[in-house]
């Protein structure tokens, strides 16, 4: 493009600039800090001065915007990679494996997470002008969406609440609606719906990701947990599967050793009083199966989780 007087001009690109400016509102708002849970619930602001090392969490259901930086999350064979052009959706609590992967002290990682409210998502699927294209039947609980002009804006304002606490009880869940009607309009919106309309196959397996997340330390029949989804066995396995990843006992294993590691790490618990705590029976097995999944025996993961010199982990959580 060119200006009146035939010069060479920059078009301008409204999505850039809104990124551009998320990240300095962030920045501002977090200071030196690493995560910051603001005022506004479910809000939480995170920050990275370098790559991190891979970690094991469980992703929340919710939203995380990168408005600087890129990051990779891996749920089983699935990977995802996305930046300030991609926000991260999750619609299931997912034990997953990620990491900080561009980041420096001039040019910090600097990200938004926004935990999501099933009821609302209900309340704006129940209103007739909400048009959401069906899901994939193969989709996993986990995708990547184009952060739009219309979505970033509201995150801009959504932030800038942080300046006008007063404002924040009446404006905070309009924007935060306004974020989940983007996210239903665009193409990752069908697999949100999916989770939470009642009576869905999604739905279904849903309650049964949430039952095991709230009991991982009790023993667990499939055929109970099928029960509870009101779905056969067979018909579970594979709805489970495509969610998570993962079976159910698989799924199980995950958050009892990542609720044993959090234990140790942030309670001060031996090896085997978290085994214990998390539902394991036999110390040895859970030394066993922690080693494979950590990759080292517990203590000496703990260890080496609390050296000054460990290489910098990933916070808990979507951030």
């Amino acid at each position: 493009m060119r200006n009146r007087n035939g010069e060479a001009s920059l078009s301008r690109d409204p999505a850039h600039e809104l990124r551009v400016a998320l990240a300095r509102k962030i920045a501002l708002f977090i200071g030196p800090a690493e995560n910051r849970a603001t005022e506004i619930p479910g809000l939480t602001l995170h920050r990275r001065t370098a790559p991190t090392a891979p970690c094991s969490m469980t992703y929340e259901p919710g939203v995380t915007v990168i408005a600087q930086g890129r990051k990779r999350v891996e749920l089983g064979r699935n990977v995802f990679i996305y930046d300030a052009s991609r926000f991260l959706l999750t619609s299931v609590d997912l034990p997953v494996l990620s990491r900080v992967i561009e980041a420096s002290e001039e040019a910090p990682c600097l990200a938004l997470s926004l935990k999501l409210k099933m009821p609302v998502v209900r309340e704006l699927l129940s209103r007739e002008e909400i048009q959401v294209a069906e899901e994939p039947s193969d989709s996993p609980g986990m995708a990547t969406g184009e952060t739009t002009v219309e979505f970033l804006s509201a995150c801009c304002r959504l932030v800038d609440l942080l300046d006008t606490p007063r404002d924040i009880p009446f404006l905070g869940g309009l924007i935060q609606r306004e974020i989940v009607y983007r996210i239903l309009g665009s193409a990752e919106g069908a697999r949100l719906r999916a989770i939470a309309t009642l009576g869905e196959q999604s739905h279904r397996t849903a309650k049964a990701i949430a039952w095991i997340g709230a009991n991982y330390a009790k023993p667990l029949r499939v055929e109970d947990l099928a029960e509870i989804a009101g779905m056969g066995v067979s018909t579970l396995h594979h709805h489970f599967r495509v969610l998570t990843a993962m079976s159910p006992l698989q799924y199980q294993k995950q958050f009892r050793l990542q609720a044993a590691r959090g234990r140790m790490l942030m309670d001060g618990l031996d090896a085997a009083s978290a085994a214990f705590e998390v539902g394991y029976e036999s110390a040895s097995q859970f030394s066993r199966e922690y080693s494979r999944f950590f990759g080292q025996p517990p203590m000496r993961d703990i260890r080496a989780l609390r050296s000054p010199s460990a290489p910098r982990l990933e916070s808990v959580g979507n951030g």
